[in-house]
């Protein structure tokens, strides 16, 4: 059963009339067709029985049907109520219209309101959202293909960015070296905005490049992924641009043996509490605890951020199939900042990592 039929028979046997899919992402995952419509609309309408539609804007419509789409398409003039129009093809459909299902997480209200005024009985007990979560928890060997080649591009990204390390280049500039390095070989999208940070500059988890130079005899973080045919990548490495001192030596061990410890314990039956504690214990062993601040993983597919969260107080358990990231981090404001992440697709016996880097704290010259 393919991703369609999946959630056409979610929402038969749920008793759904319409399935209301608004997320651009979740569009590309079950037509194939990837767009930013920006503020137009793009939707796609699942029924119990009735064929689908993708709506798009009607600049798109040609595209949609190149996509793989085998079913409708229906397009839009700026000029035109959207919604009016998707009424009409809805009605063609199917005379029930009351019970939807709707992404809860992502529809925004004036939407919501735009279906209410085309079908005033309308009711939503259905989130699309909670359903599309589990659909997306285990990916398929096709996709575990894709996100292999995300990695493997993910990693020569990594080599890009180890080469263009220089006092010479701010990290803004060794980021867009990157960049055109990846768009020289075909790769046109990062899966979100790369991240180098030198020195203390890496120690804000949730910065980014700055304008700053590069600093000689310090650690640079790297966090960055590329996009697949829509399916993501994402991973991080810290390395020594020339010598780092014995404190930046230190956090980065304790941080890689809390990955290494994590990636050999990440097998089916662990829970993702229990995975999360296996690197937390041994930063907070060493003494770092305060510094790890964040989850341990996040569930990685179609977007660089999915169900599940790796993190205390989840207690699902792990299952082949799935696939999340294993970053732990130290970040010690005014000193340096560490961190290290694979994400992982799990098998019968264990896990297999989308990236190869090597994790060895490198050493590289300063140029």
């Amino acid at each position: 059963m393919n991703h369609l039929q999946s959630l056409q028979k979610w929402v038969a046997d749920s008793g759904y009339d319409v399935a209301y899919i608004s997320n651009p992402t979740d569009i590309m995952y079950f037509t194939g067709f990837s767009s930013d419509p920006e503020e137009r609309v793009l939707a796609l309408f699942v029924f119990p029985e009735a064929e689908p539609f993708l709506f798009t804007p009607e600049l798109e419509v040609g595209a949609a049907k190149k996509a793989g789409w085998n079913h409708d398409v229906y397009g839009y003039l700026d000029h035109e109520n959207p919604f009016a129009i998707i009424a009409d093809h809805i009605k063609e459909r199917t005379a029930n219209t009351t019970k939807w299902a709707i992404e809860k997480a992502d529809l925004p209200y004036h939407r919501y309101e735009a279906v209410q005024e085309q079908f005033p009985a309308a009711e939503f007990p259905g989130n699309a959202s909670e359903f599309l979560d589990q659909l997306k928890l285990f990916k398929t060997p096709d996709e575990i293909e894709l996100m292999k080649e995300a990695g493997r591009q993910a990693d020569y990204a990594f080599k890009l960015g180890f080469e263009a390390l220089s006092t010479a280049r701010s990290e803004q500039q060794v980021v867009a070296e990157i960049e055109y390095g990846l768009m020289k070989k075909g790769v046109m999208h990062t899966s979100f905005d790369t991240i180098v940070q030198s020195g203390i500059n890496a120690a804000n988890p949730h910065g980014g490049p700055e304008k700053n130079k590069i600093q000689a005899n310090a650690l640079t973080l790297f966090d960055l992924g590329t996009v697949n045919q829509g399916y993501m990548s994402d991973a991080s490495r810290t390395v020594a641009f020339g010598t780092p001192n014995d404190k930046e030596k230190e956090i980065y061990n304790v941080c890689l043996e809390a990955q290494l410890a994590a990636m050999d314990a990440a097998k089916p039956g662990i829970t993702a509490a229990q995975l999360d504690a296996v690197a937390r214990k041994i930063i907070t062993d060493a003494g770092y605890g305060e510094y790890f601040i964040h989850r341990l993983g996040h569930g990685i597919g179609t977007s660089t951020h999915e169900f599940p969260s790796i993190m205390e107080g989840n207690d699902m358990v792990l299952k082949p199939g799935m696939c999340f990231s294993i970053e732990p981090g130290i970040y010690i404001q005014g000193v340096a900042g560490v961190r290290i992440e694979d994400c992982v697709y799990l098998t019968e016996d264990g896990n297999e990592p989308f990236t190869h880097t090597t994790k060895q704290l490198q050493v590289l010259p300063v140029k």
